[in-house]
C-alpha cells in the first residue's frame, strides 16, 4: 500500500533540489545568501567586498560601506554557474577595468585547457625578424591658451618583428585548429604597442601569445569567454583623457610606418632568431604656444580619480607629488600636474 506524500515532505524536497540562479524566487534568495557570505571575506578582490578600505598616505584609516559589493558577487555567481567553474576562481580571474569585466589571459588559457573539447593550448611563435624603427603619431593633450588641448606628437621605437598562433587539436575530429596570426605589425597598426605605457614594448613574446590565445578562444570557444575580452584587450582599448573621463574606442591604430634600419648585406642575409628587443627612443613634439591664461586647476573629479590611484598602489599623495617634481599641493593641481601623476600611478600599478 501506497503511504500518501504529505505537503511537508514535498516541500522538503524542493527545498533540497533548488540551485542559484533567476529562475524561482527560492533560487534568486539562495544565490543572495551565498553572495552575502561571500562579499563578507576578505579572500575576494575588493570590488566584491562589503568594506572597503579608506587609505590616507598609503595607510589604511577606515573602511566604508561598498554598495556594489553584493550586485557583483551575484554576477560572479551567476557566470560561475553558467560555466560550471569554481565561484571564487571567477571572482580572482574577472577584472573590472574602468566599468568593463575583462578575464585574465591566465584564466582564458586555464579554461580552453580544461574544457576536455582540446588537447593543451600551443604556440608557435616566429623567430625575430630584422630590428626596424618603427615612427608614429598619437595624440597628448597639452594646455595651450590657458586650455588643454589635444596635441599630434611623434615618436620613434625599434622593434623586431614577429609573429605568433595559438593551436590545439581536436579531441573529437583529430583536427588541428588554430587561431588568427598575431603579428607585431598588427600591434603597430592596432595602437597596442605604441600605447603610453604598453607591455607590448617590455614583454611583446608574453603578449603575443597573450592575444593569440583570447582569439582562439574567441573563435572556437566563445562559450568559454562568454563575450568577454581579456583584461589586456581591454588596457589597449581605453584612453584617460585629461579631464579624469575615459573614452573607449576600438579604433586606436595611429598612423605608423616601419622604417629598416641601415644593415649591410651580410647582416641581410641573417635569418637566425634573437629575443624582441624594443629599445625606448627619443619622442619630438611639435611646438606648443605658451600659456598666456595662466595655470588651470584639476576639477575635484580629477583629484579624486588621481587618490583613488595612488591608493591603490600604496603611495602616498605627498610623496608622489614630490617624486614627480610637482611644487604645487594637493588641492592646488593643475592639469599638468593630473597627467604627470596619472602617468606615475600607471607605471607603480603596472610595474
Amino acid at each position: 500500500m501506497n503511504m500518501p506524500v504529505t505537503t511537508e515532505q514535498t516541500q522538503s524536497t524542493a527545498i533540497e533540489n533548488v540551485s542559484m540562479g533567476f529562475g524561482s524566487l527560492q533560487s534568486f534568495e539562495l544565490m543572495q545568501r551565498a553572495a552575502k557570505l561571500l562579499s563578507a571575506s576578505t579572500l575576494v578582490p575588493v570590488v566584491y567586498r562589503q568594506q572597503k578600505e579608506i587609505k590616507e598616505y598609503g595607510k589604511v584609516t577606515g573602511y566604508e560601506d561598498n554598495p556594489n559589493a553584493l550586485p557583483n558577487c551575484v554576477i560572479a555567481l551567476n557566470m560561475s554557474a553558467r560555466m560550471g567553474a569554481d565561484p571564487l576562481m571567477i571572482m580572482q580571474n574577472l577584472y573590472v577595468i574602468e566599468g568593463r569585466p575583462s578575464w585574465s589571459s591566465q584564466f582564458v588559457i586555464s579554461a580552453i585547457n580544461t574544457c576536455g573539447r582540446y588537447s593543451p593550448l600551443r604556440f608557435d611563435l616566429s623567430e625575430a625578424g630584422e630590428a626596424q624603427e618603427v615612427e608614429y603619431t598619437y595624440t597628448k593633450w597639452e594646455k595651450v591658451g590657458g586650455k588643454s588641448t589635444p596635441v599630434e606628437k611623434t615618436g620613434k621605437v625599434n622593434v623586431r618583428h614577429q609573429s605568433c598562433v595559438a593551436w590545439a587539436i581536436e579531441r573529437e575530429t583529430g583536427q588541428r585548429l588554430e587561431s588568427p596570426k598575431i603579428t607585431i605589425q598588427m600591434a603597430i597598426d592596432e595602437g597596442w604597442l605604441t600605447k603610453n605605457g604598453s607591455k607590448w614594448q617590455t614583454m611583446p613574446e608574453l603578449m603575443l601569445r597573450y592575444r593569440a590565445a583570447a582569439f582562439f578562444g574567441r573563435l572556437y570557444s566563445p562559450e568559454i569567454l562568454m563575450g568577454l575580452q581579456t583584461a589586456e584587450e581591454t588596457h589597449d582599448i581605453i584612453d584617460l583623457n585629461d579631464d579624469g573621463s575615459v573614452s573607449v574606442t576600438r579604433e586606436t591604430a595611429p598612423v605608423a610606418k616601419a622604417v629598416p634600419m641601415p644593415q649591410s648585406k651580410s647582416a641581410k642575409q641573417q635569418a637566425k632568431a634573437e629575443p624582441v628587443e624594443i629599445v625606448p627612443a627619443e619622442v619630438k613634439t611639435e611646438p606648443v604656444s605658451a600659456n598666456s591664461g595662466g595655470e588651470v586647476l584639476a576639477t575635484n573629479g580629477e583629484k579624486s580619480l588621481i587618490k583613488a590611484k595612488l591608493e591603490n598602489a600604496n603611495m602616498p599623495v605627498d610623496q608622489a607629488i614630490e617624486i614627480c617634481a610637482i611644487t604645487n599641493d594637493f588641492d592646488g593641481l593643475t592639469k599638468s600636474d593630473v597627467e604627470k601623476l596619472l602617468e606615475f600611478a600607471k607605471e607603480l600599478t603596472e610595474g
